[in-house]
């Protein structure tokens, strides 16, 4: 069986799954397009040999699509997921899965209605071999308990148009989604605190920025976000437990000796970070939906808890930084625990 997919955006994030899925995962074909730039969706849908639809809902009910991927604006995404739900159709959401916690619970309590899960949101951090070898260890036990995490997420440089609170929502909520997973446990209170800015930035944004997490079982979580960094694309993570440490490893380079100095490249950006994470992502999604089976990725829950946590952020940031409490509802049986 070969999977028809529909897909909801086809920008950046929406070429670059389009090319995912047309040239690196089997089982899959992008029969639909649409786009709010007509003359994009076109080009883009006859690239690959796609239909072009006028608008999500026109897409969502076509007989040829068996699941939708979205990726267009983030304040649309809500719309997409709610359609592909009653139209009992498997739909993939990249992040966030809406830009409010209520339009999240729409989605859950849709969901719900229809008695199983239809919706995976685009985390594809859980997919990397480095996490998923770091949830291994802590799954076996050798270090004990986990007691604190140790975080970073540098950028190069952003545009002028991220501003302060995209730290929490754009940036950080990729290790707040990966940290409630590895560690299955629930993020309670959250803390963002401003250093002194780096003078490599726009005026308007607040950067670096430190972020303190606590979980429901105790650990407490310290993430650097600092996203002028200059150098690369460095993603680094490290768990302390009672018994040892474990720790992300560097993406694999070569070493190089020249001119007295020995070095390694850094990447500059997420793609070539998480490419790999990426092509598994769909693999695994895409089986899923071939088999008739549920998504085992990340929820719609994942994707209300994350808003939550990073809408707790931003209160903390954009407040007097103190600690704030984060109000989640509680957690329907639908979505298991969080392992």
């Amino acid at each position: 069986m070969t999977v028809r997919i529909g897909v909801i955006g086809a920008g950046m994030i929406g070429q670059e799954h389009i090319r995912r899925l047309t040239d690196v995962v089997a089982g899959a074909r992008v029969t639909a397009v649409t786009d709010i730039d007509g003359a994009r969706a076109d080009e883009t849908a006859a690239r690959v040999g796609a239909a072009t639809f006028p608008d999500g809902p026109a897409l969502v009910a076509a007989d040829d699509v068996d699941a939708v991927l979205v990726t267009s604006w983030g304040p649309t995404h809500a719309e997409h997921v709610l359609d592909a739900v009653a139209a009992g159709k498997p739909v993939f959401c990249e992040k966030p899965l809406a830009t409010s916690a209520e339009d999240c619970l729409r989605i859950v309590e849709a969901e719900r209605a229809h008695g199983r899960r239809l919706v995976q949101v685009g985390f594809m951090r859980r997919y990397d071999a480095g996490y998923r070898q770091l949830k291994e260890v802590l799954d076996g036990g050798s270090i004990g308990a986990p007691l604190m995490v140790h975080c970073a997420h540098r950028n190069p440089t952003v545009p002028d148009s991220y501003h302060s609170a995209m730290a929490a929502q754009d940036t950080a909520v990729h290790e707040i989604d990966v940290l409630r997973w590895m560690l299955e446990d629930e993020i309670v209170s959250a803390q963002v605190v401003t250093p002194r800015s780096t003078s490599k930035r726009f005026a308007h944004l607040k950067d670096p920025q430190i972020m303190l997490f606590e979980t429901a079982k105790g650990v407490r979580i310290d993430l650097e976000v600092f996203v002028n960094c200059q150098y690369g694309y460095d993603i680094q993570c490290e768990t302390v437990g009672e018994d040892g440490l474990v720790r992300l490893p560097d993406p694999a380079a070569v070493g190089i000796r020249t001119a007295g100095r020995h070095g390694t490249a850094v990447l500059q950006d997420w793609k070539g970070r998480f490419a790999d994470a990426f092509d598994t992502e769909f693999r695994e999604w895409v089986a899923s939906v071939e088999a008739g089976d549920e998504p085992t990725g990340p929820s719609a829950w994942d994707g209300y808890a994350a808003t939550v946590i990073t809408d707790a952020a931003v209160r903390s940031l954009e407040s007097d930084q103190q600690p704030v409490t984060v109000d989640m509802k509680p957690r329907p049986a639908l979505y298991g625990g969080l392992a």
